[in-house]
């Protein structure tokens, strides 16, 4: 039997284009969310779905489908079956976190195949970035022609990345930013994790930042309305619905809700002239990784993250 490649994607909406398409090979639809919540450094292990359950479970009350991931996951225990596989994951944090863990997994599976990367972020005759699954069909072809075979050298960076995601002292990753690798988004995504950690000054990260300066200088006339300019305006997060709908409940001691306009209350016009720290207020303590986002915060002045001093 002739071998096949195996593409592993971002998610289902990509997996249905591909397969509409008819892309030759086994699809495998990545559904984690590995930007946010406890990790360890291996991903395949009862330890490891019980840390994402349990974060699942508290953070956003949603029962984590173990039997799907499980399944996924099979697909990788006969690599014998492949010639290759091809990584479909686009230019934000959230799926290079999960395009990290994914690599991190084939090597921790010692699984030696020829690994590729297909992402998208920039083309040609568009001034916004631009996700795989708003490629046309000629684009997305395209991109495949194109894609980069990862060196040893990018794997190693990459399991080197995972470990300190998975350990206690993110400023390890710091040295990353400024290194030329094949993974061109990689840096501004590296210097988006840090920065989601509270501001030394106002205890904002940029996301909060950004929400709180959409509020004062819009008309915001709802929810759902600031959750649309959230998400349009998030840079290299790639924050889903989900995600951005808690940090929004999260901010709401910052404005107030009328009828038909939402408008910053005193403490949110306090908070973006930064004359207090509002992060114990705020209290979201999401985990990234191996720490907790109110463990540390980020020194706009020396450029690194600092330990919260209670």
């Amino acid at each position: 039997m002739a071998k096949r490649p195996l593409h592993i994607t971002n998610g289902s909406v990509l997996t249905a284009r591909l397969e509409e398409l008819q892309f030759s090979g086994d699809m495998l639809t990545w559904q984690e969310m590995l930007c946010e919540g406890p990790t360890i450094e291996t991903i395949d292990s009862p330890e490891f779905i019980k840390l994402r359950k349990g974060f699942f479970s508290k953070f956003y009350d949603i029962e984590l489908n173990t039997a799907e991931i499980k399944k996924a996951l099979k697909k990788m225990e006969n690599p014998e079956k492949y010639s290759e596989i091809n990584l479909w994951f686009e230019y934000d944090l959230f799926c290079h976190m999960n395009m990290i863990g994914v690599i991190a997994l084939i090597q921790q599976k010692k699984i030696k195949l020829p690994i590729y990367l297909i992402t998208s972020g920039r083309v040609r005759g568009s001034k916004n970035l631009k996700a795989l699954t708003e490629l046309t069909d000629n684009q997305l072809f395209s991109h495949f022609d194109k894609k980069v075979k990862l060196t040893p050298k990018d794997i190693d960076m990459v399991l080197s990345i995972w470990g300190i995601y998975c350990g206690k002292d993110h400023n390890l990753l710091k040295p990353f930013i400024v290194t030329n690798s094949t993974f061109k988004y990689l840096s501004n995504c590296l210097k988006a994790h840090l920065e989601r950690f509270p501001n030394t000054f106002t205890g904002l990260n940029r996301l909060e930042n950004n929400i709180l300066t959409i509020i004062r200088d819009h008309t915001i006339k709802s929810r759902n309305h600031l959750l649309g300019y959230a998400l349009n305006y998030q840079g290299y997060y790639g924050y889903g619905d989900l995600q951005m709908n808690r940090i929004i409940e999260k901010l709401s001691i910052f404005f107030n809700e009328k009828e038909d306009l939402i408008s910053l209350n005193r403490k949110g016009h306090e908070a973006l002239l930064g004359q207090h720290n509002f992060s114990e207020e705020i209290n979201n303590n999401t985990p990234f990784g191996g720490v907790n986002k109110l463990d540390f915060q980020f020194n706009t002045h020396e450029n690194k993250l600092v330990k919260t001093v209670s």
